[in-house]
């Protein structure tokens, strides 16, 4: 189902920073470049996967094309063997630019059995995904005929597909980023094979129809040939993409170990870099991956392996068991997926229930993923949510009080000023809201969806948009006082120091602004995107790098005083406090740095990837991590005080507020706990 040109990029609606980045430095290359959209691609039976550009003999909408009065072609992404693809508005969000993908069904088969056929599974996709609630899995907004032709209209997904990725690289992709887009799809695969009232097969797992983000995180397309599986009634249609299919798929027989079979070939065509289509069928035994790749090491190629064996049997039975195998090697060991699926609960958990570390004092439900950090005050928590809205809470009940909604998900944190409250939404705006009513005081519109939250210093408020700038807005009007542009998307929140801001931007640099006039006072260039928010104190600024790093720069002139380097991904802001940095790791490693020289004070390791920030406070240090449990630190030693299970992914950085902690989790929950 993606209907995406090899290599490309996208932007819209997207599950962003949160363990929010191809890398950053993949999906921010060519600053300027036009955006374009991953969206699922239609089945072409066994076949390349390739995509045919539009071609003259295809009928496409002009651009200004409007569909049931309501959706707006603006230009054509694609084509594949039974579909095109347009970026297109939705016209009902008036004050804002919503995007979307218009998928429509087009025939040229001569043969009426075969449109037939393809109607069918078109409209079985737009049915099928309607029914399905994961992160990493495509939201469907309408499916509707219109002049003879079919419609499917569907969110717009950032990133790039695994092969495009594969494509730029020009080389075997390393062992524990496979291993960790592996894991996340072992999620969905496990999601859609529990599937109720029955499991639902893939069928056609490859690189193409898998998009990462620019947080590193996969989203499952092109569900167009899945089928539900039933024990009885096996046999079907031999369809899937040669080379990645199993060969019991040839017979027409889907099963869930089908798709781990097809999972194996994609993560051996990563990480060989060795494409199965053109290869002879069945014969991966016949490549073995370290022969190929030395560098991927021996346990990581017996797990792949024994995922590719012809007989079914004898590869592992599910995709929970390939996962505990992926899992038991080595260099995997700190990953977990990040990708849950939807969890319903009550609205509010009375006080008093427990846990076996904590006391949970309530629990309030939202509509979607929790991935914004609480903001608390005067006795009053706001959250946004991926469900739009931006919740007032009452902190000591759980009580709603108050919810405003946006055009687009929040990810960004709110912040307060006098009697507003600011948030920033994927729909591109800056919203400020009556801090007691949450009835708009102002809206401030970027060009692209803001992830940044916004900090405010002297009334104005500093925040910076995926249109590639950092903006100084009047808090009082909502007026701009100046922008200044970076090179790529500006998911980073700003530090603020005596006159100056500090910002990090996917471009890989952190910058240094003058907080009146927004003239650069410096730049320092990491090796890799920067969604890490810069921390002041002692006269540095400190701050994470995706090159895996923690910088202390000097304040005065960005020159690197020391460089910390751990194991992965440092998407986590740092905390200062007295002489000691406090950050989390994608590593799944949390680390007490000593504040002026970087040295290693402890760490803990958690064995999960840690993106969300840290509170210190009255010794305690507070983080979520990727495995959905709250931690609870000594802050002198990082022992392990205590730690709470929530039921989803905490990307979200706790509020600790008058001896409770507050905390957003992907359950779609708020969560408050004893301290």
């Amino acid at each position: 189902m993606s209907l995406l040109k090899k290599g490309g990029t996208t932007r819209g609606i997207s599950l962003p920073p949160s363990v929010a980045t191809p890398s950053a430095q993949e999906s921010a290359a060519a600053p300027g470049a036009a955006p374009m959209a991953s969206i699922p691609r239609p089945a072409t039976g066994f076949g390349t996967g390739s995509i045919r550009k539009p071609t003259a003999q295809l009928q496409m909408l002009p651009s200004g094309t409007v569909l049931q009065g309501r959706y707006a072609v603006e230009t054509v992404l694609g084509v594949g063997g039974m579909s095109l693809v347009y970026r297109g508005r939705d016209l009902r969000f008036k004050d804002v630019v919503r995007p979307c993908a218009i998928k429509e069904m087009y025939q040229s088969s001569p043969d009426s059995g075969t449109r037939m056929l393809t109607l069918k599974n078109f409209e079985r996709e737009a049915g099928l995904l309607a029914t399905l609630s994961h992160g990493a899995i495509p939201k469907v907004y309408d499916f509707f005929e219109e002049n003879g032709r079919i419609y499917l209209i569907m969110e717009l997904i950032a990133g790039r597909d695994l092969e495009g990725t594969l494509d730029q690289a020009k080389e075997p992709i390393a062992e524990q980023r496979v291993g960790s887009w592996a894991l996340q799809i072992c999620d969905v695969l496990q999601y859609l094979h529990g599937h109720t009232p029955e499991p639902i097969i893939f069928r056609d797992m490859k690189p193409s129809n898998v998009i990462v983000t620019p947080e590193d995180r996969i989203i499952m397309i092109d569900f167009g040939i899945a089928r539900i599986f039933q024990q009885n009634q096996r046999k079907g249609t031999m369809i899937g993409t040669e080379g990645y299919a199993p060969p019991e798929q040839y017979r027409g027989i889907a099963d869930p170990r089908g798709d781990v079979y097809a999972l194996g070939a994609t993560m051996h065509h990563l990480l060989t870099n060795v494409d199965p289509r053109t290869e002879t069928p069945f014969t991966f035994h016949e490549r073995p991956i370290r022969q190929i790749n030395p560098q991927v090491s021996a346990e990581m190629e017996a797990v792949v392996m024994q995922a590719l064996e012809y007989d079914p049997a004898q590869r592992p039975q599910s995709a929970a068991e390939f996962k505990a195998l992926l899992q038991s090697i080595p260099s995997l060991k700190s990953f977990i997926s990040t990708t849950p699926a939807s969890v319903a609960a009550p609205a509010v958990t009375p006080r008093g229930a427990k846990n076996a570390s904590t006391e949970l004092l309530w629990r309030f439900a939202c509509e979607d993923e929790v991935r914004s950090s609480p903001h608390v005050r005067d006795n009053m928590l706001y959250i946004g949510s991926y469900d739009t809205n931006l919740y007032a809470i009452d902190a000591g009940s759980g009580e709603f009080r108050w919810k405003r909604a946006t055009m687009g998900g929040i990810s960004s944190s709110a912040v307060s000023w006098g009697d507003i409250v600011v948030i920033g939404s994927e729909d591109g705006q800056v919203y400020a809201l009556d801090a007691r009513k949450g009835t708009p005081k102002w809206t401030f519109r970027t060009g692209r969806a803001v992830r940044s939250s916004p900090r405010i210093e002297d009334r104005i408020i500093y925040v910076g948009s995926d249109d590639q700038h950092v903006y100084a807005i009047d808090g009082i009007n909502g007026r701009q006082l100046w922008k200044y542009r970076t090179w790529n998307p500006v998911r980073s929140s700003c530090g603020l120091g005596a006159g100056f801001v500090v910002i990090g931007s996917s471009d890989g640099h952190v910058y240094s602004l003058d907080a009146f006039n927004g003239g650069l006072r410096w730049k320092h260039r990491t090796q890799q995107g920067v969604i890490s928010s810069p921390a002041v104190g002692d006269g540095l600024i400190i701050c994470g790098s995706m090159d895996g790093s923690v910088y202390g720069l000097d304040g005065e002139g960005g020159w690197p005083v020391w460089r910390f380097k751990t194991g992965h991904y440092v998407n986590a802001s740092p905390t200062v406090v007295g002489t000691r940095v406090f950050v989390g790791g994608v590593d799944g490693n949390f680390y007490a740095l000593e504040t002026k020289t970087g040295k290693l004070q402890w760490k803990y390791e958690s064995g999960t990837q840690i993106t969300s920030s840290a509170r210190v406070v009255e010794g305690k240090v507070y983080f979520g991590g990727a495995d959905g449990a709250l931690y609870c630190l000594d802050a002198a030693s990082g022992t392990l005080v205590w730690k709470y299970q929530t039921e989803g992914p905490v990307v979200s950085s706790p509020a600790v507020v008058n001896g409770v902690v507050y905390v957003g989790s992907m359950d779609h929950h708020v969560y408050a706990l004893k301290a």
